[in-house]
């Protein structure tokens, strides 16, 4: 038989009629098992790069359900948000048609690869029936004082017209568009993800099966430090700058004072200041560069001095205070105590603007007495030097010490701090759920009640960016009475990020048709958390933080009794081709549709699980397919090679091919299973399951039973059918069953087949290896030894020379001793 693409249609009308893959949630007469992959934009139709997260996702997903598991495999839609509405701006149409026409054809195309997942459940972000909850959400954030408004500093994009949040900002350039990123003042919402930097940070530990680089990547990404915040006074002004820092030991190397230009102190610094229009018109420039480059090592350092002194604590010197663009205003206070001669930003500012260099710390790779000639900044631990009291305390002793004696005199206190900033949760934009706030001249800032959800987002003719939200423009939407008192007030018109959607969807997937509650929390407290996740690693800082941010919160509130969404993590390795990343703006994607018309679905399932470690990039190449047709093509002859085979006579058939295919029936079936309980490694499994096929075929010219052949041809199918569901489909049908080959259990391994009856072992002479032999691990000792003293090459060395001894161990080797 062949396979062709009718195979495919006929098992998907088969499931589709069949509700194959609709779960119960309440029917748990099996272990469950939840595996969710991340749910996509519906900003453009899928090429074969996505391909590969779903495809590994069904495949785990159908592998679980045949180990006996009640298999929970949903699929949804993160439909709000800048990708869709940029599309639609850009192909000139309304985000919600060009989403809801994306995500027809998306579900149309996943269909085609042969999904099994559960489409009643199918949830959609933008819908009122899914963002009536994410506002819900925000409320229980709200009462908390979790949820709250203030003016800062923001990361905006001057394409997008919107704010971004830090995690969004990538080398100083918008992440959706690649638009240099200024920072902007203006009033904005934020959830206080910063209550929970250290339980994020400590439950990192619970995650044991994440990947190792995502853990490390949100541990760096929370940024927690210890130190000490130390009290500078400014010479002349009744004021003092606490500055942060993790290397208290190097205070008396402190040379001048840096401050972000958002500092609260620089207004009054330089209010008298002959430098006052030129440190304004710095600040000004500042402003325009790229807030997240200061980051990178090679970023031009610029400053300008204030005119004011501090004076430094320990050392009671005057030293400057300046104004410079590389400290950062996110981290600490916005102030730093400069050290340059150990600090390699220090250094290089301090080597242009001519500040003093003063080491404190001896760097044991440089010559006694040239410690004052510096070429670069040391910045490793060593003995204190210049430090008074302190001098020849190695620099961990000198942190302690020093730390006790500023808590002592006052001048500072040992501090905890975190990179990881407030979450910014609102945007300048149209396509988002309103935030269910309004404003009210006598009550001022009031929350909806709960029963006045959803926030409907109102249809809109206008709605392309102009750094103001499109609902400011809407009187219908804007004019509503207070909650609290009745008279006349305005909703909020900016709108919630998408990550806020995606925080919490996995939870939504369990109860997707209730309107009562977002979800239901026994049935949740039931099912999570889920089980097996499955996505980009792009997304390892912002929506898996969050996520995590939100079941804390949700956890906190006695709503679920987890803390942790996921409990096992997979991240894919990109596709690439021509080099690069498959995308539409290079123009190297490759279309699925044109692919399942020409070989089927279970041509390009295989070919994309067979292309490589799935957790590593793999390079496309289109002739490659052919070799995964050829494979299912020749599998599929193995049937009509069943049904042709005659019963053979004892004297017919090989005793010896037919251990060596049960062997290998058994072998495969272990090493598969292994593959696919480990970290997923499709391309193994495969290669596996190949080499049993070409020993099936080996097998028939040699003499083996037809029950024999039928085993090695079952369980070849069986083995496949997570990766080509549609062709193991047909052939378990063939083959006679009359049940899904997905309600069959998946095979197990027979142990007396997994025994090894032959080793091959080392010839020894004199203890220096000199030929091998392949024995029977059940050959005697003296038939060993007599076939290892008559091998030709054994033969020539030993000579006329007659053994002195001849030692045999067991599987191993043969020592011949001359």
């Amino acid at each position: 038989m062949a396979y062709t693409k009718e195979i495919d249609k006929k098992w998907q009308r088969i499931w589709q009629d069949s509700n194959a893959f609709r779960v119960r949630v309440k029917d748990l007469k099996r272990p469950k098992y939840y595996c969710l992959v991340m749910f996509p934009y519906p900003s453009s139709e899928l090429h074969v790069g996505h391909g590969r997260n779903y495809i590994i996702g069904d495949a785990v997903a159908r592998y679980k359900r045949m180990r006996g598991y009640y298999v929970l495999s949903p699929m949804g839609w993160d439909a709000f948000g800048l990708p869709a509405e940029n599309q639609a701006i850009k192909n000139n149409i309304h985000p919600r048609e060009w989403t809801l026409r994306n995500i027809k054809k998306i579900t149309s195309q996943l269909k085609s690869w042969g999904m099994s997942y559960d489409w009643e459940r199918e949830i959609t972000t933008c819908f009122p029936e899914y963002y009536r909850w994410t506002q819900w959400l925000f409320l229980q954030l709200y009462k908390k004082g979790l949820a709250y408004r203030k003016e800062a500093p923001v990361n905006w994009c001057r394409s997008c017209q919107t704010v971004l949040a830090n995690e969004q900002v990538v080398e100083g350039k918008c992440e959706r568009c690649s638009t240099e990123v200024l920072l902007k003042n203006l009033k904005q919402w934020f959830f206080k993800i910063t209550d929970y930097s250290q339980r994020l940070l400590d439950d990192l530990g619970k995650l044991k099966n994440w990947p190792e680089r995502v853990r490390l990547m949100q541990e760096n990404w929370i940024g927690r430090s210890i130190g000490v915040s130390i009290k500078f006074p400014v010479d002349g002004l009744s004021q003092e700058i606490d500055c942060f820092t993790t290397r208290p030991d190097t205070i008396f190397g402190a040379t001048f004072l840096a401050l972000n230009f958002q500092h609260p102190a620089v207004s009054r610094i330089i209010d008298d200041s002959l430098q006052k229009e030129a440190i304004l018109d710095f600040i000004e420039e500042v402003k325009k560069e790229e807030p997240l480059l200061s980051y990178n090592a090679d970023f031009e350092k610029k400053g300008i001095f204030t005119g004011k002194y501090a004076v430094n604590p320990m050392t009671g010197k005057k030293i400057p205070i300046w104004v410079a663009n590389y400290i950062l205003s996110g981290y600490g206070t916005g102030a730093i105590m400069c050290v340059p001669a150990h600090d390699s930003r220090d250094f290089d500012f301090a080597k242009k603007y001519g500040l003093d260099i003063s080491p404190v710390i001896e760097d044991p790779n440089q010559e006694q007495g040239t410690f004052e000639q510096l070429s670069q900044a040391y910045q490793g631990q060593g003995k204190l030097i210049n430090s008074d009291d302190f001098n020849g305390l190695d620099s961990e002793a000198a942190k302690e010490k020093i730390s006790d004696f500023m808590e002592t005199k006052g001048i500072g206190i040992r501090q905890i701090n975190f990179r990881l900033r407030d979450w910014l949760v609102s945007r300048q934009r149209y396509w988002g759920a309103p935030i269910p706030i309004v404003y009210c001249p006598d009550c001022g800032e009031v929350a909806l009640d709960e029963g006045d959800l959803p926030v409907l987002l109102p249809e809109a003719d206008k709605f392309l960016p102009t750094g103001r939200s499109p609902l400011a423009d809407n009187e219908d939407f804007i004019h509503i009475n207070c909650p609290k008192c009745g008279k006349e007030a305005q909703r909020e018109t900016d709108t919630m990020d998408t990550f806020v959607d995606s925080s919490w969807y996995y939870l939504r997937y369990i109860s997707p048709a209730n309107n009562q509650v977002a979800f239901d929390s026994q049935d949740v407290n039931r099912w999570l958390p889920v089980d097996q996740y499955i996505g980009g690693v792009e997304h390892a800082i912002l929506h898996l933080l969050y996520s995590r941010f939100i079941t804390k919160f949700l956890a906190d509130q006695k709503i679920i009794d987890f803390d942790e969404p996921f409990e096992r993590l997979f991240t894919q390795g990109m596709i690439v081709k021509d080099g690069a990343k498959m995308s539409k703006s290079k123009g190297n994607v490759v279309a699925p549709d044109y692919i399942i018309d020409k070989y089927g679905a279970d041509t390009m399932r295989l070919y994309i699980l067979f292309i490589g470690p799935p957790q590593k990039e793999a390079i496309w190449q289109d002739e490659a397919l052919q070799g995964s047709r050829r494979f299912l093509q020749r599998s599929l002859r193995l049937i009509d090679m069943l049904k042709s085979l005659r019963e053979q006579s004892l004297e017919d058939l090989s005793s010896s091919a037919e251990k060596q295919l049960l062997r290998k029936i058994h072998l495969t079936i272990h090493e598969v299973t292994k593959d696919l309980e480990g970290d997923f490694q499709f391309n193994t499994a495969i290669s596996r399951i190949m080499e049993l096929v070409n020993q099936t075929y080996k097998s028939v010219s040699v003499g083996i039973s037809k029950n024999t052949f039928f085993q090695a041809v079952d369980t070849v199918f069986l083995l496949l059918s997570p990766f080509t569901p549609h062709v193991s489909e047909e052939a378990n049908s063939l083959l006679g069953n009359k049940e899904s080959i997905f309600d069959r259990s998946w095979p197990e391994a027979k142990p007396e087949f997994l025994k090894k009856e032959e080793v091959e072992i080392g010839v020894l002479v004199n203890g220096k290896i000199k030929e091998k032999m392949k024995i029977s691990l059940n050959c005697p000792k003296e038939e060993v030894e007599k076939n290892a003293l008559s091998l030709p090459k054994i033969e020539k060395i030993i000579s006329e020379n007659s053994p002195k001894k001849v030692i045999y161990v067991k599987g191993k080797i043969v020592n011949i001793v001359i």
